[in-house]
């Protein structure tokens, strides 16, 4: 087996960060009681500052007003976690939250589908990127190695057979011991493993706990490290708090842009998309806002969901200041991928049908389009009906894309007839009674059209529609 570690370092700062219209900007996470807050953690814009981490809030400020500030948020940091593990998901089937701040994925059984080891290590790369987190990724043997050759290394990948000298390279402090074992061991003048690792084991059981003993044979592979697995839950919940109180649509649209693609990167992680989700607005005082937004099929592209609910948001109307979203999705259906053929003629900056169908119901109203139903009628005049939104096929028999209003005699010259006659004989129930046989037939210069002429007669043919 082969297990990855992706290191997540600076989860809440990164949690923070990602709620910014300028991650570049100075920003430090406050900890600590009221009467005497701390810097917790910064960002590199806040270091070049001068600020460091640990640094009374009071002395800061001394040094430069030009930060911003925000709570360590403990709570954020288990669902960065856990959307991470939704979104690594898509990976692998076997992903751990063992260790706080890291993913474990067992990797082996998916390389044949995803490539090799590099190409799917640089695409979890790209895709921590973009959703904003820092990380470090190590591939080892089993997850107890990776996730202690992560503390030192980024971008290592070892084979079974380098696993032992990886190991003994390790420095104590980062072998995932307990801290007061490891001061131990240091002052001792053992720094590195490969110096614990030559000791007796009889020696090291006497003086030392049996944990580390444990935490060696798990390094090595010699035990097994017990993992529980991460199961993606039924729906997704995020909510995003504003630094400031909002008015207007605009500034809503960059954390509604990245809710939906947190949105997006969970559905894929389940292989699922979304037919409704709704979009709660909180207010300062008053029920939240509800934005509710369905759709005909479902979707998962981050940005077509984002250009539907747009559209509607730009339609709402906000009773009050916005001080954080809550995006809801609990209608996850399995995602069928649009069928396209191998070379697709159609140029890149159109869409399809069901992104334009979805866009103009988003901008015009859901009442505003209209398909057409099958109608128990076999006269073709009285054989459809409009229908809201979506509607079934209207018939399982050929029948034309346009239907002319009135029949009118054919005057293209008739190449030959394709199908047919089909009798169409009904209507006398209203006073409009027909009697019809149909033809497919096609003309001198390639067009297909439907034809008729009265039942059991040879007068000339009446044209009805075209087909496509």
């Amino acid at each position: 087996m082969r297990w990855a570690c992706i290191l997540l370092p600076q989860l809440a700062l990164d949690h923070a960060l990602r709620q910014r219209d300028d991650p570049q900007a100075p920003l430090a996470l406050l900890s600590g009681p009221a009467n005497r807050r701390v810097l917790q953690t910064i960002n590199g814009a806040a270091r070049d500052l001068g600020l460091r981490p640990g640094m009374a809030l009071t002395a800061a400020q001394l040094l430069s007003r030009d930060f911003a500030t925000a709570d360590y948020d403990l709570a954020a940091v288990e669902r960065c976690q856990q959307f991470l593990a939704a979104w690594a998901y898509r990976f692998s089937s076997q992903v751990s939250l063992h260790y706080p701040r890291a993913l474990l994925l067992e990797v082996h059984s998916s390389l044949a589908l995803l490539g090799p080891w590099p190409r799917l290590e640089a695409r979890l790369r790209a895709e921590l990127d973009s959703l904003g987190y820092r990380h470090r990724i190590v591939l080892a043997p089993n997850p107890a190695a990776a996730r202690a050759l992560a503390n030192a290394h980024d971008g290592l990948a070892v084979a079974e057979h380098e696993l032992p000298r990886a190991i003994e390279r390790l420095p104590v402090n980062r072998a995932g011991l307990p801290g007061e074992m490891a001061t131990a061991l240091t002052r001792m003048g053992l720094r590195q493993l490969r110096q614990v690792l030559q000791l007796p084991r009889a020696g090291l059981a006497r003086r030392f706990p049996p944990v580390l003993l444990e935490q060696l044979d798990l390094l090595l592979g010699h035990r097994p490290l017990g993992l529980d697995f991460y199961l993606p839950p039924d729906e997704f919940a995020t909510r995003i708090e504003l630094n400031f109180e909002v008015e207007s649509h605009q500034a809503l649209l960059f954390p509604l842009r990245r809710a939906l693609g947190d949105l997006a990167a969970y559905l894929a992680g389940r292989d699922s998309g979304v037919q409704r989700f709704s979009l709660a607005l909180e207010h300062r005082s008053g029920a939240p806002t509800e934005l509710k937004v369905g759709l005909l099929a479902a979707e998962r592209d981050a940005g077509m969901l984002f250009e539907l609910t747009r559209a509607r948001l730009e339609q709402l109307q906000l009773p009050a200041p916005v001080l954080a979203l809550v995006l809801t999705a609990r209608d996850l259906p399995t995602f069928v991928p649009e069928c396209r053929e191998l070379f697709d003629p159609r140029p890149q900056q159109n869409q399809s049908w069901d992104q334009l169908r979805e866009r103009l119901r988003a901008r015009l109203g859901d009442e505003a389009l209209h398909g057409l139903n099958a109608h128990a009628d076999p006269r073709p005049e009285q054989a459809w009906r409009p229908h809201p939104g979506m509607a079934p096929p209207l018939s399982d028999r050929p029948r034309p894309g346009w239907l002319l209003a009135e029949p009118q005699p054919l005057r293209e010259p008739l190449a030959h007839i394709l199908t047919g006659p089909e009798r169409i004989e009904s209507g006398w129930w209203d006073g409009g009674d027909l009697r019809r046989d149909y033809y497919r037939v096609e003309t001198r210069n390639g067009q297909r059209a439907w034809v008729f002429r009265g039942a059991g007669t040879d007068e000339p043919f009446q044209l009805h529609g075209w087909f496509a």
